[in-house]
């Protein structure tokens, strides 16, 4: 699980994303997309209508509780389902599809 959680967010990295702690120590990570001008709730939805589960989360620079500015993911339902690595590298992969692309993927 926590090897899953490092390969995604080295592989989040590569793609510019910033985490809020600099990558993982645990299973968990959180996308800082304050600089990125997306809306984290906007974020949320959209992986979600991907089929990508992710928790919208404030963090300790956001001005207000009710807009925040980070997206947390975990490994351990992918890492459950039999995922590694090569997994975790195209998960990157679509996260990034699914947050660059712009488009209203939510009907």
């Amino acid at each position: 699980m926590v090897l899953n959680a490092k390969v995604l967010a080295e592989e989040l990295k590569k793609m510019s994303y910033v985490l809020y702690t600099g990558g993982t120590e645990n299973h968990l990570m959180v996308i800082d997309l304050s600089k990125s001008n997306m809306d984290a709730s906007w974020a949320e939805k959209q992986l979600e209508s991907a089929g990508i589960l992710a928790n919208r989360n404030s963090l300790p620079h956001d001005e207000k509780p009710f807009k925040p500015s980070g997206i947390r993911l975990g490994t351990p339902s992918a890492t459950a389902r039999g995922m590694k690595e090569k997994e975790m590298k195209k998960i990157a992969g679509l996260i990034h599809r699914v947050l660059q692309n712009k488009e209203n993927l939510v009907k």
